[in-house]
């Protein structure tokens, strides 16, 4: 009874504990999120292709057949080890092959295998079954972010990057996550149109990345040097939300898909907005800047693109090395840092940034050159940026 208070005491510390986590883990509750991940999800996600829905009919069919022949088999086994044991006075029985046997355990099971492939063969062609696209989009897996290109179809020449919204990273850092679509925001979702068959081509830049979103039912790879392509034809307007799905480095859990499906009108809309964004940022690269525009310019490339890892205030975070004050920065020679942002750097920690514009690349650089203490006075201009790609 000595020890008695002592316990006493480490059992409340450790009441308080669990108390404190659970109180922790309801502040961040949230909810289901429409097209994406629902909380005490069991079952597979609500469909929204046919396909998806096809998938989940194979699924249950498969699992109550499995069902069934795993209550007969065993039903019947442990029904004939009670029935004939040792105990109540049975003997073993001496006897040999029985034809009948044979042909009954083997046809059965071939019928059943038979019946369970020719759904999922089906199923399985249908699926790879990528001709006769309406659209087709190239996906491209960079770390940590998702490339789109409008290769064919309503919206050709369209192209922009999508990358985890800025907000999500900021509450990732802090540890207070809010909202049902936590880690799932993106600054520039893929739009596509409703009951269009729309062709995903997917390829990487770095590493090995997966394009899934589960109500579609598609999953497939993107393989650096390689080009593999999936299928979805939307049957209902919404957000539908998926993930990269294959391990690709320690910002994996940052790489979120968003596609949002518009009716055909409101798709052509947006086609023709995007278009004029894309003529308004069809920039001359020979055209030479002012140091203020170039300024301007980099601030807004850099808040987009670079601030999620180097941070606002340019200090880094963590293995991040800070903007401020670097060496490669404040050095008279622009070109190394145009190298970096072409080439990336510390085997892909820095990553690539050719998807960039050269007048992009060049703003952001003068922006980064002439921000925070780095006053260095220098510019860059699109035109050197151009001659160090070739």
């Amino acid at each position: 009874m000595k020890n008695f208070p002592n316990k006493l005491a480490s059992g409340l510390r450790l009441a308080g504990m669990w108390a404190g986590a659970w109180a922790a883990t309801a502040a961040h509750a949230v909810g289901d999120l429409k097209g994406g991940p629902s909380v005490m999800q069991l079952n597979l996600p609500e469909p929204a292709t046919r396909i998806a829905a096809e998938q989940n009919s194979l699924h249950w069919m498969m699992l109550i057949l499995c069902t069934v022949i795993f209550v007969a088999v065993f039903s019947v086994m442990f029904y004939s080890i009670w029935k004939h044991r040792k105990s109540v006075g049975h003997k073993a029985a001496n006897f040999h092959e029985s034809v009948t046997v044979e042909i009954i355990w083997t046809v059965i099971p071939f019928l059943i295998v038979i019946g369970m492939a020719l759904p999922a063969t089906k199923l399985l062609v249908a699926q790879k079954d990528t001709s006769n696209a309406d659209l087709t989009i190239k996906a491209t897996g960079y770390q940590w972010k998702w490339g789109y290109d409008y290769i064919k179809g309503e919206g050709e020449g369209i192209g922009f990057i999508s990358t985890l919204d800025t907000a999500q990273r900021v509450m990732s850092n802090s540890g207070k996550p809010e909202g049902d679509d936590y880690l799932f925001k993106v600054d520039n979702p893929l739009v596509v149109p409703v009951g269009k068959k729309v062709r995903i081509i997917t390829t990487a830049a770095d590493v090995i990345h997966a394009f899934a979103v589960p109500q579609f039912g598609i999953k497939q790879d993107a393989i650096p040097g390689f080009v593999r392509d999936t299928w979805f034809k939307a049957e209902k307007t919404g957000d539908f939300y998926g993930q990269c799905q294959e391990l690709c480095g320690k910002e994996h859990a940052y790489m979120p898909i968003h596609v949002k499906v518009l009716s055909a009108q409101d798709y052509s809309q947006w086609v023709d907005g995007e278009k004029k964004k894309l003529a308004a940022k069809a920039d001359d690269p020979s055209k030479v800047w002012t140091q203020p525009d170039l300024i301007a310019r980099g601030e807004k490339v850099y808040a987009a693109n670079c601030a999620a890892c180097h941070q606002a205030n340019g200090k880094g975070a963590g293995p991040i090395k800070p903007l401020d004050g670097a060496a490669v920065v404040l050095d008279s020679d622009a070109g190394k840092q145009i190298m970096v942002l072409l080439n990336g750097q510390n085997n892909g920690s820095m990553p690539a940034w050719k998807q960039l514009s050269d007048t992009e690349i060049a703003a952001v650089i003068t922006y980064t050159k002439n921000h925070w203490s780095n006053q260095t006075g220098q510019v860059v201009q699109p035109a050197a940026v151009q001659a160090a790609r070739k």
